[in-house]
């Protein structure tokens, strides 16, 4: 049955990805089969956005307004919680259960237990932000990883369903004493759609699609020498934007390594022309250190290759073999053998025909596994169950 749905997020749209990559199609899909979908986010880190509203393809978004002096969290809060119970929703969907979105959770939580909310909570988590995650990572405060971790807990634990990106949050759910049934895997699917690729023409080209945050800057730079070492003309294309410094000691390396002159520099691309720019090349690189961060994600950027057809190497971490079937539709190695990822990505190189099919193979499978319509009946039944459990509340 159609239902009202409000997403809530921790940030805004950008530059970060969750809300543009996860929830956004995930809302734009709920909308096509009949529900009524709201996102309200906080205006951050653009305070421009504060107080925008928009529809986009059936989706109502809407940013809530800065409070009069400054923007403490809970004034922010509250202003956020006031939009939602203006929807009078039947789901509430919080993406993350940290900052702005958890805040969000526990007040309507407060107010379920006093009777003044009747809706259903839903979490969503794509990320472990808590020991061995995010917190330990990100330059947080000692306070801000306290709160992070504590939201963390509480959030998925607290919800009457909750939503994994992945296969080891689902593990990890389950290990905090979360009822299975309770637990509903949804990973993420296609952003890109992109018809049968062409062999590019040129010199072989390999692609680095990437944010340099899943693995070792020198793991990289040794596999494209190696690669580099073997054929004269072969050439990188590199897209992306760094969220800190790596990519300036990206270049560092690469100066070091006497790989500056082969390195094409795409940096962002908007989403319309990025199948355009990535089917320039013969073949991807994919690396991921066998760490819980990478083994918690879904990975999106490795989604966008498979969807525009080039043949992928790839590190066997975490989600990534449930998109690559090894040597049908991309290539694995075992996590961190530097080694073999160089032998397979030469071995593709050396095999333009064998690389092409593996591609189209990848691109097809996207196309008929992976796409949001495809995850729209499982998070339905989360939906529903959700409605069940907070029905059954006194």
């Amino acid at each position: 049955m159609p239902r009202t749905v409000v997403m809530v997020g921790p940030f805004g749209l950008r530059p970060r990805g969750t809300m543009a990559a996860r929830a956004l199609p995930m809302a734009k899909a709920l909308a096509r089969r009949g529900h009524r979908v709201v996102l309200v986010l906080p205006p951050w880190p653009n305070v421009e956005d504060a107080g925008r509203a928009w529809e986009e393809e059936g989706v109502r978004i809407l940013y809530a307004p800065l409070p009069p002096r400054a923007w403490p969290p809970l004034a922010l809060t509250h202003r956020m919680v006031r939009l939602i119970l203006r929807e009078r929703p039947d789901v509430v969907h919080a993406f993350k259960p940290k900052a702005y979105a958890g805040f969000v959770h526990w007040i309507l939580h407060q107010l379920r237990r006093a009777g003044r909310f009747r809706g259903a909570l839903v979490v969503d988590t794509d990320d472990w932000e808590g020991p061995g995650g995010w917190n330990d990572r990100n330059p947080y405060t000692p306070w801000q990883r306290r709160l992070f971790a504590w939201q963390e807990r509480w959030g998925m634990t607290r919800a009457d369903a909750l939503t994994v990106a992945s296969r080891a949050l689902e593990t990890l759910a389950w290990a905090m004493g979360i009822p299975r049934r309770q637990v509903f895997y949804v990973p993420n699917a296609a952003l890109l759609h992109a018809p049968p690729r062409a062999q590019p023409p040129g010199p072989p080209c390999v692609v680095l699609y990437t944010r340099f945050l899943e693995f070792r800057l020198e793991r990289l730079v040794y596999v494209m020498g190696e690669l580099a070492r073997r054929a004269e003309d072969l050439v990188f294309l590199y897209v992306g934007k760094a969220l800190g410094d790596e990519e300036e000691r990206f270049r560092v390396a690469l100066a070091g390594a006497g790989l500056s002159g082969r390195v094409h520099w795409e940096g962002w691309v908007e989403p319309a022309r990025l199948p355009e720019v990535l089917a320039r090349g013969h073949v991807a690189l994919y690396l991921m250190d066998d760490d819980l961060i990478n083994r918690a994600k879904c990975p999106m950027k490795l989604i966008d290759l498979l969807a525009v057809g080039l043949p992928v190497v790839a590190d066997a971490v975490g989600q990534v073999p449930e998109y690559i079937r090894h040597g049908e539709t991309g290539w694995l190695v075992p996590p961190g053998d530097t080694t073999a990822m160089v032998e397979a990505a030469w071995m593709l190189l050396q095999r333009p025909e064998e690389a092409w099919q593996m591609g189209e193979n990848a691109r097809r499978m996207i196309l008929a596994a992976h796409q949001w319509e495809h995850r729209m009946p499982i998070l339905e039944q989360a939906y529903a169950y959700a409605v069940e459990r907070a029905t059954a509340r006194p």
